[in-house]
């Protein structure tokens, strides 16, 4: 048998690679870069040495790296470049040129030369997009001051590694451009210029009316290649005068941002941009050479903490101009304060362009590696020990005195809130408890009465009125609260109706068991709303709508009562629910065959009374 050829068995080695890191990383709560990371290390020379030729693969990998800036330039409409210009320009712009200039300024003092030092700076003032918005995804922090501030720094960068990778190959053209005659260089000048201005222009005038003809074809694959043929096209003329690649699939992303090609053309490429973005930190993580890490350790911690303390003391200096708050400001600073994927990049092409050897390459790739790693484990340190510290005890309106209202809402969320606006409507009084702060201040903003508290607490509903009120509406949203809320008001006061809100059949099935009968699947009756308005949409009469909806509300109300003795027994619950549907589903399609036929011959109509209609 022959043996299988070289380029599937690496293929099994990458994706078997990537698939064991990266879920091991998310599991740790780490980004998926430091994943493909990793797999690139265990299988690379340094590791299991199960891929040598690392250069052959990175230079497939830039691929990666060329669809990601693609997919930026589509993400930078001029509407929304204009909207953000403020603190993506200023502040991205001081975050970048300051840590440039204090880098540069540290390796030039430290004796390296002045090209070095340059591309180390420019380099290193990157920092990392996927971990970092992955990080304030996950925080929810976003939509808060720190979060829009380091949102705009990182796409100021992501825009500014576009001229930092078309100034590196000028770098290392330097020393050489001395010996090539000025008539020589001033027509290079004129063909880079050229090209750029040939892909600005004909973008402008063909992109559009090319993919409209082919869009018209209606096949989805020749659609995608042609957007990998458009990318692959305005690399490769930038790559034929010498500049980046990634530059040339930027500018074309640009050109398309507003066109309305811009959704799918991202749908399309995602997938490839993934694996190849991926792949590419493989081969980074396989070109990593720890020789070089071991043979100058004292030289690698020096520039990882050097890296961390420059970086960190500038953004934290920029998070003071921005008036955040300490907590916020820290958040901000170790986000950012880490290197990041594109120095990667960076560093790949000043080696090949031949500004930096690759010994020096691998101690800066290693060093930025190393922050990336970091910079996750300082903010769980941060969170576990510096965070306690600094947070200050909120002035929360607790209850104080016992409260006397018929009606006490635990959890005033989205669900709550349409009880407690229904119930003031109509002047019944309500105690409302709700255990998130933030919540409990923005409805005290809005000049709603709510306390701060767990509805869990004995004591709490003691304050709350439980003893003599009525009704106790459980509308908090996650299902282990809920159900300790039921139980502790049934075990102290049995007195108490109450009406809760369930997530799903499972917690449904959960509150029956406590012998719960006012339970509301919270989006039940908003999905048959939908439904109904589906059914006006497409013609039928609201009446007979309203008289469907209202057979189908009571038809899957009985059926979640046949279905409920065997929740536990997982087959009999599905035989029961397909007989349920089942059954429904006929007698509603034999009901519109005969209105159907009544509507033909109104004599053969069925009496609704099950008497004969004298009158036929």
């Amino acid at each position: 048998m022959d043996h299988a050829p070289v380029w599937l068995t690496h293929t099994l080695i990458y994706l078997a690679a990537a698939v064991l890191a990266v879920p091991l990383t998310r599991a740790l709560g780490l980004s998926a870069v430091l994943g493909y990371l990793a797999a690139g290390i265990v299988i690379g020379p340094a590791g299991f040495g199960l891929v040598t030729d690392v250069q052959a693969i990175l230079h497939f990998a830039e691929l990666g790296v060329v669809l990601m800036l693609f997919l930026i330039g589509l993400e930078l409409e001029p509407r929304r470049l204009w909207t953000m210009r403020r603190p993506i320009f200023g502040w991205g712009s001081a975050q970048v040129l300051g840590c440039t200039a204090l880098l540069f300024a540290a390796g030039w003092l430290a004796g390296a030369s002045w090209t070095l030092a340059l591309v180390a700076a420019l380099g290193l003032s990157l920092s990392s997009t996927a971990i970092a918005l992955q990080v304030m995804n996950e925080r929810n922090i976003l939509g808060t001051p720190a979060g829009q501030a380091g949102f705009s720094i990182l796409l100021f960068q992501d825009v500014a590694a576009i001229p930092i990778l078309a100034l590196v190959p000028l770098l290392g053209a330097h020393d050489a451009a001395a010996s090539i005659p000025v008539s020589q260089r001033l027509l290079e000048a004129l063909q880079i210029v050229a090209t750029i201005a040939a892909i600005i222009l004909g973008g402008r005038l063909l992109l559009r009316p090319v993919f409209r003809w082919i869009a018209r074809s209606r096949t989805t694959e020749i659609f995608t290649a042609a957007a990998l043929l458009l990318v692959v096209l305005s690399a490769s003329l930038m790559l034929s005068v010498g500049l980046s690649m990634a530059l040339g699939a930027f500018l074309a992303g640009v050109l398309l941002a507003d066109s309305e090609y811009r959704r799918e053309l991202e749908t399309d490429l995602e997938p490839f941009k993934g694996l190849l973005l991926g792949l590419f930190f493989i081969a980074v993580g396989m070109s990593i050479d720890f020789a070089a890490l071991r043979a100058a350790p004292g030289l690698v911690a020096a520039l990882v903490i050097g890296l961390l303390a420059i970086k960190g003391a500038l953004i934290w200096t920029l998070g003071g101009a921005l008036r955040l708050a300490r907590p916020d400001r820290t958040v901000f600073t170790l986000l950012l304060a880490q290197g990041g994927e594109f120095a990667f990049v960076v560093f790949q092409a000043a080696t090949g362009a031949r500004v930096i050897d690759a010994p020096t390459s691998s101690l800066l790739v290693g060093s930025v590696a190393i922050s990336m790693l970091l910079g996750p484990l300082l903010l769980a340190a941060m969170d576990r020990w510096l965070m306690p510290r600094w947070s200050q005890p909120r002035r929360l309106p607790e209850i104080s005195e016992p409260q006397d209202a018929p009606v006490i809402i635990a959890g005033f969320g989205r669900y709550g809130q349409i009880v407690a606006r229904l119930l003031a409507a109509q002047g019944v009084a309500s105690t409302l408890l709700d255990h998130d702060a933030d919540m409990v201040e923005a409805a005290r903003a809005f000049g709603s009465k709510v306390f701060y508290g767990d509805a869990r607490r004995l004591d709490l509903l003691r304050i709350a009125g439980a003893d003599k009120a009525r009704v106790l509406v459980v509308a908090v949203d996650d299902e282990a609260q809920c159900l300790a809320i039921v139980d502790t008001a049934q075990a102290h006061f049995p007195h108490l109706q109450l009406v809760v809100r369930a997530r799903d059949v499972t917690h449904w099935n959960k509150l029956r068991d406590r012998g719960v009968r006012h339970v509301q699947r919270e989006l039940f009756e908003s999905s048959l709303r939908s439904g109904m308005t589906v059914l006006q949409v497409l013609g039928m009469d609201e009446a007979e709508v309203a008289q469907q909806a209202g057979r189908f509300r009571t038809h899957n109300l009985a059926l979640f009562e046949q279905m409920y003795p065997h929740y536990k027994d997982r087959a009999r619950l599905i035989a029961v629910a397909r007989q349920g549907r089942e059954q429904f589903e006929q007698q509603m399609a034999q009901e519109r065959a005969d209105a159907e036929r009544a509507r033909l011959d109104p004599a053969a109509a069925p009496d609704p009374t099950g008497e004969t209609d004298i009158r036929a």
